[in-house]
């Protein structure tokens, strides 16, 4: 017999106590285990069958048989030819559609469908047999090097031939301009186009959902890279590509609308002015953000990769959304190294990436860097690029923003502008290469007004320009008041001239309707039924973000509340209220009220003045005389010790 250690059962309290519904001799979990000792073995009578079967066990079991159906020796999906070709049209008109996004994939035979133009639907795979033989693939008269016709006849090689001469350029060949390659560029017209960056770019690609183009709306054409949009579309077709035109502020605003209807066509555009405090397009481009987080409900977030050309406010577009500093941001290119992760919501990443370059044999050396995608300061002889932007910017322009006159060539045009700013050298010898880098700095920044129309309309602002759903396609989700766009650069009558006209015609009912007086109570007509008849106002997404500064919110804040999703993080809920609390300032600031003088003879006093407290009285009479008795040089009484008379 063991010695029971009778200190601990004093301690505890516990010992030879039997608690009441448990067994003494065995505890809940020795219990257990002799149950699961016992469970599998079944219970048997005196005779030793089976009266309660063990776990897992039965004594009958159902004999299973196969139903006798066609079905289960047959096709488990049929499709007929009709069905195949209704669905190979509608397949047609909707696969290049941007708009149009897939659901729900059905299982059917998709490669079927791949080539539209093949006879009956089906892929006109060339024989293999045909090209390479049996006996030139293996067998001692086997080719080590075989050659690969993607021709079968003479007929398909003519045909082949006349296509390649019909679209033949000489300014694009390769062979012809072997002999400008061997010329060595400059180090810096590279930039943006190393294997890093192309490297960067790729990760972005992958790691996203949702690539956003980013354009600059002075040069949409020139700042687009058309190479890794087919890249997209061949390697990355479920991928959704939208443009986002930045910059919107420095061109006129019929210039914008006639950009976001040309581009509209091939994908969903969005007008945009990057700025935390007075942005145009922030709600915009966040309601769509949001549409696609609901199309990909099955994934825990989607990523959006920001891509484009160095210089067109990538970083800056995600600072806006997020209304602070978190990418670095400056007016010159390269300033992103590498990609970045940035959280936007909940369900909302966004990726920042490098500016990328793509190289084109038919740009030229001044057409990357008026792109903006070289620094200036890096230029050896920017003195060659002046003549380009005295030819693409107005007369007047120049005139206005240099205050000078007259010119004969560019450096006439410098050696002037040198003078009146004082950039010169030693002898009064004008200083060409530091005001050449002025110019192309003022240029690059927005200082000299200059846009670009796109291709095929040349006709100027005299013609007018309205955008309708017919022209965008199905932009109900995307659709912004273009005229709310706060233009920061001051242009002539003449690139002003029709701006009016590229108002929506919704916009332009909208203000007869506000024209029109107000029917007072005492008329003949109902003004509960006036109410009813009057259509409610449909609240542009940048009011309810409050982007544009000056804008009062007119929705309810419940129903904002209620639109907003439970999934959004608290992040985009301060972006709202604090928003909308701009908004309601600036809006109050407007109503300015006269200035309140204070009277300082009738100034209130409060509770510890006019009364004792601990038997001392507070009065402002009594303190003051102290503490000058304090500030005596050479006294050391106190406040309470009076002065002797």
């Amino acid at each position: 017999m063991g010695k029971t250690n009778k200190a601990t059962d004093k301690q505890s309290g516990m010992g030879n106590q039997v608690i009441k519904g448990q067994n003494f001799y065995h505890d809940r979990k020795k219990a257990s285990y002799l149950r699961l000792l016992k469970s599998g073995k079944p219970t048997r009578d005196r005779s030793g069958k089976i009266v309660k079967a063990a776990d897992f066990q039965s004594t009958e079991a159902k004999v299973g048989r196969v139903e006798p159906n066609r079905r289960w020796f047959g096709n488990t999906r049929v499709i007929g030819q009709k069905a195949l070709e209704e669905f190979r049209e509608k397949l047609g008109s909707k696969v290049n559609d941007p708009y149009q996004v897939l659901l729900r994939q059905n299982k059917l035979p998709m490669s079927l469908l791949t080539s539209s133009n093949a006879e009956g639907g089906l892929i006109n795979k060339r024989s293999v047999l045909a090209v390479e033989s049996f006996g030139s693939t293996f067998g001692p008269k086997a080719q080590r090097k075989r050659p690969k016709l993607s021709v079968e006849d003479i007929s398909e090689l003519a045909k082949d031939t006349e296509e390649k001469n019909s679209n033949y350029e000489v300014e694009k060949d390769v062979n012809m301009r072997e002999q400008e390659e061997k010329i060595s560029k400059e180090w810096y017209l590279g930039a943006g186009a190393s294997k890093r960056i192309w490297n960067e770019l790729y990760k972005v690609i992958d790691s996203s959902d949702v690539v956003v183009h980013v354009l600059d709306a002075r040069d949409p054409v020139g700042t687009r890279c058309r190479q890794v949009e087919k890249y997209i579309s061949k390697e990355a077709p479920h991928k959704h590509l939208i443009y986002v035109l930045n910059k919107v502020d420095l061109v006129p605003t019929w210039v914008t609308s006639r950009w976001v209807k040309h581009l509209s066509k091939e994908r969903p555009t969005l007008a945009f002015h990057a700025s935390i405090n007075n942005s145009f397009g922030k709600g915009s481009l966040i309601q769509l953000l949001r549409q696609f987080s609901k199309l990909h409900s099955d994934k825990k977030q989607i990523s959006v990769g920001f891509i484009g050309y160095p210089n067109t406010g990538k970083s800056s577009i995600i600072n806006t959304l997020r209304k602070k500093k978190v990418c670095n941001v400056a007016p010159i290119p390269g300033e992103t190294k590498v990609w970045q992760y940035i959280t936007l919501m909940r369900r909302i990443y966004l990726i920042d990436c490098p500016g990328v370059i793509q190289s084109n044999t038919s740009d030229t050396d001044i057409d990357i860097v008026l792109r903006g995608s070289v620094r200036s300061n890096n230029l050896e002889s920017p003195e060659d690029y002046i003549p380009e932007i005295l030819s693409r910017v107005r007369k007047e322009y120049i005139q206005r923003t240099y205050n000078i006159e007259n010119w004969a060539d560019s450096t006439e045009f410098l050696t002037e502008l040198a003078q009146s700013t004082g950039k010169l050298n030693k002898g009064n010898q004008p200083d060409l290469h530091v005001v050449s880098k002025m110019v192309i700095n003022d240029w690059l920044r927005g200082k000299l007004p200059r846009y670009v129309l796109p291709p095929g309309d040349q006709d100027g602002p005299e013609q007018q320009t309205t955008i309708s759903e017919a022209d965008l396609g199905m932009m109900e989700g995307i659709n912004q008041s273009l005229t709310k766009i706060p233009v920061m650069t001051e242009y002539l009558p003449i690139d002003l001239k029709n701006e009016k006209s590229q108002k929506p015609q919704e916009e332009q009912e909208a203000e007869q309707k506000d024209s029109v007086e107000f029917v007072p109570e005492s008329s003949s007509t109902d003004p509960e039924k006036a109410t009813e008849e009057k259509p409610a106002r449909e609240v542009d997404w940048d009011d309810v973000f409050g982007s544009v500064v000056g804008e009062a919110v007119n929705a309810d804040p419940e129903e904002l509340q209620n639109e907003n999703d439970a999934e959004d993080s608290e992040l985009d809920s301060e972006d709202i209220d604090s928003d909308d609390s701009d908004a309601e300032r600036d809006q109050s600031s407007k109503k300015r009220t006269h200035r309140l003088t204070t009277n300082k003879l009738n100034t209130t006093k409060n509770f510890y003045q006019l009364n004792k407290v601990n038997g001392k009285s507070k009065s402002k009479s009594k303190s003051k005389a102290s503490t000058k008795l304090m500030r005596l040089p050479g006294s050391m009484r106190s406040a309470k010790t009076k002065p002797k008379k």
